[in-house]
């Protein structure tokens, strides 16, 4: 008789950080995308109103306590002369392990790569869907996996689509590498992946009681992506969080950080959040 296989134990998620940060600038809020990098330390924002932001957050015994802008940068094109038509809501960003920065924008839906601090914006080639996806449902997220290649996905597609396409670029092309399975009222607002090369997903819902959140992981490798709901929260447990960046400490834990969007609204805050997950 053989032996029955061990069960899998689900992952166990811990929130670490819940901190509202304010600040006082007039171009402080909006932010829709996040990448740390060096054990939690280093950090780069973008808000939808191209604004790329480049600081350090502070620890104690691992726990976010403080945060400091260094540096800011606006984004933008180095032939445009309609800057904030062509390059408005920018929405998704992925910093590569030799420091390139990709934007993903949801409005004038295309992807761009950022030479260097400057804030001057290179265009990708486009994928033929971008240019039918939804005005202001277009690319939300952006990812960046270990071997390089570049990820993006759309807030939201036809109702009548159960899936939602993961979209690749390598070799100077885009193509749809996976379909995404749907599920509920959720909409894609943030992506990355972790040192393994696994897929995570931040997706967003709005109720009349609040935002709701959830964070799905996908194995890309997997005939069936292997889905593991990693977290879904209640409506008003947390504001609009709407970026994600999965990273890793040097004891090697694996933590998730989210920001919120207030949208510029007194009544909505900037958030940061931040889970660990246990396996």
């Amino acid at each position: 008789m053989c032996a029955a296989l061990p069960m899998r134990a689900d992952p166990v998620v811990e929130l670490t950080t819940n901190l509202v940060w304010t600040g006082e600038d007039n171009w402080f809020g909006g932010f829709s995308g996040i990448e740390i990098g060096k054990n939690g330390t280093e950090l780069t924002l973008l808000t939808d109103r191209r604004n790329l932001i480049f600081g350090t957050m502070h620890r104690e015994n691992g726990k976010l306590v403080d945060l400091t802008l260094d540096r800011r940068v606006m984004v933008r094109h180095a032939n445009s002369k309609r800057v904030r038509n062509v390059f408005a809501d920018s929405e998704g960003l992925a910093v590569s392990e030799d420091g390139k920065i990709f934007l993903s924008f949801e409005t004038a839906t295309r992807v761009a790569r950022i030479f260097g601090e400057t804030g001057i914006t290179e265009r990708l080639p486009d994928h033929p869907d971008f240019v039918r996806m939804k005005r202001n449902k277009g690319l939300e997220a952006l990812a960046i996996h270990p071997d390089g290649t570049l990820y993006t996905l759309q807030e939201q597609t036809p109702r009548h689509r159960k899936t939602i396409p993961l979209y690749a670029f390598a070799n100077h092309a885009w193509r749809i590498a996976h379909q995404i399975p749907r599920s509920g009222p959720f909409l894609s607002v943030g992506a990355d992946f972790d040192a393994q090369g696994r897929f995570y997903l931040l997706e967003r819902a709005l109720s009349p009681l609040g935002f709701r959140s959830r964070v799905r992981r996908f194995d890309l490798n997997a005939a069936d992506l292997d889905e593991t709901t990693l977290l879904s929260t209640g409506p008003g447990r947390f504001d609009n969080l709407e970026a994600l960046s999965v990273w890793t400490d040097d004891r090697g834990a694996l933590h998730l950080t989210m920001i919120s969007d207030d949208n510029f609204r007194s009544i909505q805050r900037t958030q940061i959040v931040e889970y660990i997950v246990r396996e």
